[in-house]
């Protein structure tokens, strides 16, 4: 069957999208050959995005933070586009993305679970006031709360645990999914690769450049990028 084809037979259809569903709206990957972790810095970005590192060597961490992993002019993409199209037309029940940057919201999708959280949400450790993502960017050194606790952004660093709710509200839209749509990514990171595992449905789409080690349980594979393939369904 063809993509469209699946669709057309879907009711219940779940994105599953990582790093490679941004990459199209000039936002880096991380594990590609001109990705994030194949760049040179003082440290690992591996180290950097860590709770240890945070925690110990904040004012490093923010320098990097604020020079990579802000892209607050990027804009939602085909793929993006096209998911909160099929959300609006009824097809799409959910979006699950290891992406931290806000564009499926920006492109108007509603239900969207952020399994390592958000840019866009920054909080206080201390009193949890909350603050946006421009008070981060337009500031230098460790951001600081008013009651002078330090400023954390709401994203999952290596070393901490997923969001609850969010993984349960992620695992139940997934394992009541019809037609099941991995896009975007090399299903080597966990906890979060993992949830693809509670799939019970009946069409299980991988939409990726490179081949993965889940392209042999899929029903349809499409090594390309992830908005033009999208982009080509028709509602």
């Amino acid at each position: 069957m063809t993509l469209q084809e699946i669709i057309n037979d879907s009711k219940r259809v779940v994105f599953f999208g990582g790093a490679g569903v941004s990459t199209e709206s000039g936002i880096p990957d991380f594990r590609s050959v001109d990705g994030l972790y194949n760049q040179k810095y003082d440290y690992p970005p591996e180290t950097i995005l860590s709770h240890t590192f945070f925690m110990n060597k904040t004012e490093d961490f923010y320098k990097f933070y604020r020079d990579k992993m802000l892209c607050l002019t990027a804009k939602p993409n085909k793929a993006h586009l096209k998911l909160a199209e099929m959300e609006k037309a009824g097809k799409l029940t959910a979006i699950v993305t290891q992406n931290i940057d806000g564009l499926h919201q920006a492109a108007g999708s509603k239900n969207v679970y952020e399994l390592h959280g958000s840019v866009l949400r920054n909080y206080c450790m201390k009193c949890h006031k909350p603050y946006a993502v421009e008070d981060i960017l337009n500031g230098s050194g460790v951001p600081k709360c008013t009651c002078g606790g330090t400023i954390k952004p709401d994203v999952v660093l290596y070393e901490e645990g997923l969001d609850n709710d969010t993984v349960e509200g992620a695992i139940e839209c997934i394992s009541r999914a019809d037609c099941l749509i991995i896009a975007g990514t090399s299903l080597t990171v966990y906890p979060a690769a993992g949830m693809v595992r509670y799939f019970r449905g009946k069409h299980l789409v991988l939409i990726n450049r490179d081949p993965t080690p889940m392209d042999e349980m899929c029903e349809l594979v499409l090594h390309d990028k992830v908005g033009e393939v999208l982009d080509k369904i028709v509602l």
